[in-house]
């Protein structure tokens, strides 16, 4: 080899230092082609589905099948016969055609999947139906809300019928490894998660956050007994009826707390408690200026939260009081206590959320 040949050839330290340096390239944009090129296809998949799904919709809209259904799982039936569906699940058991946590939002908040329940978990408030699980013959998974305000057009071949839905699916379904919420898709998900959830007990239950009620008058409570549960209306005398105020804000007796749930609740919220020898005061180890939970305090003096069952009657309800002992230094939480409807300035509700 000549002097010229010898000076264009490469050094063994050149040849390593370039190597290293195609590494390094490598290393820092494989990741990114990869995730580029998954991206892509989890896109790819999620529009061949929803024209599909959009088909299925249109051929609905021609049979005059697609408005009128009274729940989702109803509408779901339907739709099972316009695209290939290879399995549908009740509302109590989401998880079994769905992920039962996922990762939603700019947050990548974890959500369990068995609390979306509703169409209102989805942001469509309005709805007021349930929510179904369903499992396509393509692999994509879902839960699914119907719209029972939708409408249909049978000689408008141009009509989608899009609005009759709410969705959130997964293009690789089932598949490993799942990408965290990134192949998931919504289709009319204004919204995702329990909103109404406000606080949470150890067994799942979920209450709204606390408020305090306004008064029902006897004429009101004559007009909505029925609907709200309520057995017997109570004049309230001039403080005006708080329980049935209660009962109307939370859309009927059911979604009124039991008594056992709202000593649960206290034993959540403050679990270092001891109960003395008479059984029907506990006392729990917070400071006396400590805020209870979403709102309550202790600063005004004593509270109650109200539940749906009643005693005497109808002139008081079984509620949780909140109060401090000042001989012990602890606040105390009273079982089986009684709140008159006229102490409305001191009563908190907490509502069961769905």
């Amino acid at each position: 080899m000549n002097k010229k040949q010898a000076q264009k050839a490469f050094t063994l330290a050149e040849l390593l230092i370039t190597l290293s340096v195609i590494g390094l390239v490598a290393i820092l944009t494989i990741p990114t082609m990869i995730e580029n090129h998954q991206q892509k296809a989890w896109n790819t998949a999620s529009t061949v589905f929803e024209r599909k799904l959009e088909e299925a919709l249109k051929s609905m809209n021609t049979q005059e099948t697609l408005a009128g259904h009274a729940n989702t799982l109803d509408f779901v039936n339907e739709l099972a016969k316009n695209i290939k569906i290879n399995k549908i699940c009740n509302n109590n058991e989401l998880t079994s055609c769905f992920e039962e946590k996922i990762r939603w939002g700019a947050d990548n908040e974890e959500i369990e999947m068995s609390k979306i329940k509703n169409a209102k978990h989805f942001g469509q408030e309005n709805w007021e139906t349930e929510n179904i699980g369903i499992q396509f013959a393509n692999g994509v998974t879902g839960i699914i809300a119907y719209n029972p305000a939708c409408t249909q057009d049978p000689y408008n071949n141009q009509y989608t019928g899009i609005n009759c839905i709410a969705m959130l699916y997964d293009t690789d379904g089932f598949k490993t490894p799942n990408q965290s919420g990134k192949d998931l898709r919504g289709i009319n998900v204004l919204s995702l998660g329990n909103i109404n959830c406000a606080i949470e007990l150890s067994d799942g239950t979920c209450f709204t956050a606390p408020f305090r009620p306004k008064s029902l008058t006897m004429e009101e409570c004559q007009t909505l007994k029925d609907k709200l549960g309520i057995e017997v209306c109570y004049s309230g005398g001039s403080y005006g009826d708080y329980w049935g105020g209660a009962v109307k804000q939370c859309g009927g007796v059911q979604n009124m707390p039991t008594q056992s749930q709202l000593d649960q609740l206290a034993k959540d919220l403050y679990p270092e408690t001891t109960i003395y020898a008479d059984e029907t005061t506990s006392y729990g180890k917070i400071d006396e200026n400590k805020t209870f939970k979403m709102g309550f305090s202790f600063s005004g003096g004593w509270f109650a939260i109200l539940s749906g069952e009643l005693e005497n009657g109808r002139e008081s309800s079984y509620a949780r009081i909140f109060d401090y002992d000042w001989t012990k230094r602890a606040s105390i939480f009273r079982d089986g206590y009684t709140v008159y409807n006229a102490s409305g300035q001191r009563a908190y509700v907490v509502c069961i959320a769905d």
